[in-house]
């Protein structure tokens, strides 16, 4: 008796269920989930949040509307998992130099020369997924959501330099919450720049520039 082909283990495609309630037609789709995904980050990244439809998400991704949404869910839903994905692969270099420099100068230094690299890396979309999404977007429960990522980018350098006021690393005076604005209006400026074509070295130029007023401890 000839024994049926057995399944390779190591190969575990994604099931791409109907939604509930639709009628199930011939054998599901199956793709690779996180290929997906990074195609639609890649996607979201070069045409912002209003510029990319749904009908531009299943070219670049590779796979119909009905998957898409029994995968991912709505446009809205996507785009949630794309920003965390994307937080998560292209933007931790600032969480990195605000936990592992020793002074919130340095730390900023080191943002702003990483914004410089990231912002203008070849073969990916220019700029900052955060920033440009953000530009003409209408859907306010995706303004309010990428405007509190940003809150949070700023309040996270806020703390960074009270805390080297407390250390004496800045003068008593020094206004934390003006310093840590300007330092996130910086790397927006940065990301806007890139999109219209300054190179790397431009942008690090544009941060030299920005540490220059920093107040001297």
């Amino acid at each position: 008796m000839v024994k049926p082909p057995q399944p390779n283990p190591q190969v575990e495609p994604v099931q791409v269920n109907p939604p509930q309630g639709a009628r199930r037609r011939g054998r599901p789709r199956s793709f690779d989930r996180e290929t997906a995904l990074e195609k639609a980050v890649l996607a979201f990244w070069a045409h912002g949040y209003e510029g990319t439809s749904v009908s531009d998400l299943t070219r670049a991704m590779g796979i119909g509307a009905p998957s898409l949404y029994a995968a991912f869910g709505d446009k809205q839903a996507l785009f949630a998992e794309v920003v965390h994905a994307y937080g998560e692969r292209y933007g931790t270099f600032g969480d990195r130099a605000l936990a592992e420099e020793p002074t919130a100068r340095a730390a900023v230094a080191r943002t702003l020369r990483e914004a410089a690299a990231a912002y203008t890396t070849a073969g990916r979309p220019a700029g900052c997924l955060i920033a440009h999404a953000a530009a003409n977007c209408t859907t306010p429960a995706v303004e309010e959501s990428l405007r509190a990522r940003r809150r949070q980018a700023v309040a996270a350098f806020e703390r960074r330099i009270l805390d080297a006021v407390r250390a004496g690393e800045l003068p008593p005076g020094t206004d934390a919450a003006a310093l840590a604005r300007f330092t996130g209006a910086v790397i927006q400026g940065m990301s806007q720049q890139a999109r219209d074509g300054a190179s790397r070295e431009e942008l690090e130029a544009v941060g030299e520039i920005a540490l220059s007023v920093w107040p001297q401890g």
